[in-house]
């Protein structure tokens, strides 16, 4: 159904246009508060995540200098390591659902402007976010003006900062859990930019391959037309 046909059966029923402007309005600021929280969540997450890094990681300099670097102080710096990798991969795929949940409250927005132009097609000229509830929609909302690539809006993302941060905190525990195995620092070294390297590619991956998803499983209502209008 388009949204010109969803028009016409409201004004059918009877609804006068000044309720359903009412009623998209108030779906529109429920939108926006829940992107507004889901944003808010997750910075404080990221934030709570580095602060709990940051310390764990001097408080077992502290207890090395305590402890003169014994076997003890190796087993705690593993395990503190590995307590600290765990929380980042939490933290890392909690930023992973925001980002789809961003995604989702900004296509549902733009269904919204569809509406509000489907009520006053005046309207549509004043609109500098995106009125169409599809891929090509979504980017143009994310970034009015049109001139940045993808990449530079994912490489600047929350998402992938947290996997880059997860990606040098796998290959510390990696080349770590390797030298004490006995393979020298060189070896140590290989494997842990090796075990980086790999997290940062798969994670990639997954990531693109979600996005892809989200896409070929959704129909959008007003998709954006041919010429781009």
């Amino acid at each position: 159904m388009s949204i010109e046909d969803g028009g016409a059966s409201h004004q059918q029923s009877g609804v006068p246009p000044s309720v359903r402007a009412q009623l998209l309005a108030t779906e529109h600021w429920g939108l926006l508060a829940s992107r507004s929280t889901a944003q808010g969540e997750v910075l404080t997450r990221i934030s709570m995540f580095l602060t709990f890094t940051s310390a764990s990681i001097v408080s077992v300099a502290l207890v090395g200098q305590a402890t003169g670097f014994s076997d003890a102080f190796v087993l705690l710096a593993v395990v503190v390591l590995l307590i600290d990798t765990a929380i980042g991969l939490l933290t890392q795929l909690r930023v992973m659902n925001v980002a789809h949940e961003d995604l989702m409250y900004v296509t549902a927005m733009n269904r919204l402007r569809a509406a509000y132009v489907d009520l006053d097609p005046g309207v549509a000229p004043y609109l500098m976010a995106a009125y169409h509830d599809d891929e090509a929609g979504s980017r143009q909302t994310y970034y009015f003006f049109g001139n940045r690539g993808s990449f530079s809006h994912v490489a600047g993302s929350s998402m992938i900062f947290m996997t880059t941060a997860n990606a040098a905190l796998i290959a510390i525990v990696a080349g770590l859990l390797v030298t004490l195995a006995g393979a020298g620092t060189s070896g140590g070294l290989i494997v842990g930019a090796l075990c980086g390297l790999a997290f940062l590619a798969v994670s990639a991956v997954r990531g693109y391959r979600s996005y892809q998803e989200v896409w070929r499983r959704f129909t959008p209502l007003s998709p954006t037309p041919p010429d781009g209008d």
